[in-house]
């Protein structure tokens, strides 16, 4: 056979791929009016061609190494970097050796379509500008209000051992998800004190949903506690509009 000239090849039905894409919730099934998740694996190759046409997003790379082909360039995503991207843009995801690489997509509904942002935790987490220091806690803004966005605002949260959210906080315009990342703990979801009723364990690879007006402190335990939170609405992060969450000087807030 002519070096020129490649084999072909045989897939099977059901046979494990390269690349698997999940959709973990949507609007159909979250109580939310604007966002979804998707958990993007490869091991091998690389995705098809993707694109959202009414949606933007925020891709965060957990686990792995990935280069990512958006508007032109291509983007080398580290652990814990994040990739904007623009509504309706077309993107493809490719894997680099080693170990499969994990990818959280999170969307939007938009309309306006603003520039790729590639925000690297390696330079984020050292960027005093993009850290907000609470009691046993540590918020890195990874996308915030200067960059451009139809609705998304987003970054982490890394609790210590032993600590809760204070003072519990709701929102008026904005809705969210936590995807816990690393360790063990437990969050609540309410309207009210008389509703906490929705009380869950949560561990690494669970995600909640957090409807608009809903308060939603975290509890670390014996471990420390790292999520990814995502709001689609409003575009601020609780403690820069309301200076009390970071005094914990009330008991309670809303946005």
């Amino acid at each position: 056979m002519s070096a020129a000239v490649r084999p072909g090849r045989k897939f099977d039905d059901g046979a494990a791929g390269d690349f698997v894409m999940r959709e973990v919730f949507n609007q159909a099934n979250s109580n939310l009016d604007f966002l979804s998740l998707s958990i993007v694996e490869l091991s091998a190759g690389q995705s098809p061609c993707m694109a959202f046409p009414k949606e933007e997003g925020l891709i965060f790379l957990l686990e792995g190494q990935a280069e990512i082909d958006l508007d032109g360039k291509t983007y080398k995503m580290e652990k814990y970097d994040v990739l904007y991207v623009p509504v309706g843009a077309g993107l493809r995801i490719r894997h680099v050796s080693g170990a499969p690489a994990k990818l959280y997509n999170y969307r939007a509904v938009g309309e306006t379509v603003y520039p790729v942002v590639h925000a690297k935790w390696s330079e984020r987490k050292n960027d005093p500008a993009r850290l907000r220091k609470l009691n046993k806690k540590n918020v890195y803004l990874m996308f915030d209000v200067v960059e451009q966005a139809n609705k998304l605002v987003a970054g982490y949260t890394f609790y210590e051992s032993e600590t809760r959210a204070w003072p519990p906080h709701n929102h008026t315009d904005q809705e969210e998800v936590y995807s816990f990342i690393e360790g063990h703990g437990a969050m609540s979801v309410y309207v009210d004190d008389e509703h906490q009723t929705f009380v869950t364990s949560v561990d690494t690879g669970s995600h909640v949903t957090i409807p608009v007006l809903n308060y939603h402190p975290v509890f670390s335990q014996d471990d420390p506690l790292c999520f990814i939170w995502c709001i689609a609405g409003e575009r601020y992060w609780v403690g820069d509009k309301n200076k009390d969450f970071m005094t914990a000087k009330v008991s309670k807030l809303t946005t």
